[in-house]
C-alpha cells in the first residue's frame, strides 16, 4: 500500500466515522425529545434507557445510515481534494484513476463487510433488548391483530389447523379445529370451543372439545371438557409483529421463511424483503463510492457545494427509489429480490456511464 492509499483510507474512513457521529447526535437528541414523557410516565430506569435504550439503538442507526454516508463521506473529502488540486497532482504523477480507485474499494470493503456482520447476527440481538425495552416503557404490549388464522405444522406434514384469534394477554385463541390428512383422506378431525397455551409445561389445553377419529370405515367420537396435550406449534406460530423481523438472526429469518412457506403462510413478503435487504443495501456500500468518487474527482466552479449538492439528490432518489420499490413488493405485485435489487443494478449503470465521463 503506497502513501496515497494510506491517505485516501484515513481521509475516507475518518469522515465517514466523523460524519456518522453526527447524524447519531442529532438522532439521539430528537429521540430523546419525542419519547421523554414516556420515559417519564412509566418510570424507564436511567440504567435502562442509557444500556438497555440507546447502546443498542446506536448500532442500529449506523447500520441503517452507513451507505448513505460512505456516499456523502466520498463526494465531501474528494471533493476538497479535487478544490486543492490533489486529485490532479495524483493522477499527473503518473497514477491512473483506476489504480487511485483502490483505496477507495479497500475503504467501502471494510464498510460493507461490517454492515453484513452487523446485519446478519450483532444488530438483531441488540434489537431484541431495544424491543423489549420499547414495549415495557415506550409502546405498550404487543397485540396479535389477525384473524380467522389458517396453518399447516411443519413438523407433521398435513396437519392442518384453524384458529379464530389468538389473544396473547391471557395466552386463549376461541374457536379451535385440527385436522390430520393421509393419503387424502381425512382420519382425525378435532373442533373446540378455545385453546389455551400453558407456558409452564409447555402444552396446550383445548376446551369443550369433539375429536372424530376414522378408521376405514368405522368412526369413534370421543367428548371432553378439557384436555393437556402437545400440539406442533407455538403462540408465535400465530403471527408476530412487523418489528420481529429485526430479532431474527439471518440463520433464524431463513427458517422462519421456510416454515411459513411449508405452513402455506400468505403474508411472508415483509421477511423475504428484510432477507435480500441485508445484503443489498450493505452491497450499495461500493456502488455509492464509486458514484460518488465520479461526480466529486472532477474541479468545477461551484466547488464542494455543487458535489456536495448532486450528492444529495442521488442519495436520496436512491433511497427513495429503495422505499417505492419495497412497497411494490409488501403488496406483491413485485417480487422481493427484485425490487430490493432493482435500485443497485439501475444506479450500477449510472455509476458505470460516470466512471467513464470521470476525468483520468
Amino acid at each position: 500500500m503506497k502513501k496515497i492509499d494510506k491517505y485516501i483510507l484515513l481521509k475516507f474512513l475518518g469522515t465517514f466515522f466523523l460524519s456518522i457521529s453526527l447524524i447519531i447526535i442529532i438522532v439521539i437528541v430528537f429521540d430523546i425529545s419525542e419519547k421523554i414523557e414516556s420515559f417519564v410516565s412509566k418510570k424507564a430506569p436511567l440504567h435502562a434507557i442509557i444500556i438497555d435504550y440507546y447502546f443498542n439503538f446506536i448500532p442500529y442507526i449506523v447500520n441503517l445510515f452507513s451507505p448513505l454516508f460512505t456516499f456523502i463521506a466520498v463526494i465531501f473529502f474528494t471533493s476538497r481534494m479535487a478544490d486543492r488540486s490533489e486529485i490532479v497532482a495524483i493522477l499527473s504523477s503518473g497514477l491512473s484513476f483506476w489504480r487511485m480507485l483502490y483505496p477507495y474499494m479497500l475503504a467501502s470493503s471494510l464498510i460493507f463487510s461490517s454492515s453484513l456482520l452487523l446485519n446478519s447476527y450483532l444488530i438483531p440481538h441488540a434489537n431484541k433488548k431495544r424491543q423489549n425495552f420499547e414495549d415495557q416503557y415506550v409502546n405498550g404490549k404487543y397485540h396479535h391483530d389477525k384473524w380467522n388464522i389458517h396453518l399447516q405444522s411443519v413438523n407433521e406434514p398435513g396437519t392442518f389447523m384453524y384458529i379464530e384469534r389468538y389473544d396473547n394477554d391471557r395466552n386463549f385463541g376461541p374457536k379451535f379445529s385440527m385436522e390430520k390428512i393421509k393419503n387424502n383422506q381425512l382420519y382425525y378431525k378435532l373442533i373446540s370451543d378455545g385453546v389455551k397455551w400453558d407456558s409452564v409445561t409447555g402444552k396446550w389445553q383445548i376446551q369443550n372439545y369433539v375429536i372424530r377419529k376414522t378408521y376405514g370405515e368405522k368412526e369413534v367420537l370421543i367428548r371432553g371438557q378439557l384436555l393437556d396435550t402437545s400440539i406442533a406449534m407455538k403462540p408465535l406460530d400465530f403471527g408476530r409483529k412487523a418489528s420481529s423481523i429485526e430479532t431474527m438472526t439471518s440463520p433464524e429469518l431463513n427458517k422462519y421463511i421456510r416454515d411459513e412457506q411449508e405452513k402455506g403462510s400468505p403474508n411472508i413478503e415483509l421477511f423475504e424483503i428484510e432477507k435480500h435487504k441485508r445484503i443489498a443495501m450493505p452491497f450499495a456500500t461500493f456502488i455509492l463510492t464509486l458514484i460518488g468518487v465520479s461526480l466529486s474527482s472532477r474541479k468545477v466552479r461551484g466547488g464542494i457545494g455543487m458535489h456536495i449538492g448532486f450528492g444529495l439528490i442521488i442519495s436520496f432518489s436512491y433511497i427513495l427509489f429503495m422505499q417505492v420499490s419495497a412497497t411494490f413488493a409488501a403488496s406483491g405485485q413485485l417480487s422481493p429480490f427484485i425490487a430490493v435489487w432493482i435500485p443497485n443494478i439501475l444506479y450500477s449503470f449510472l455509476a458505470y456511464y460516470l466512471l467513464k465521463m470521470a476525468p483520468k
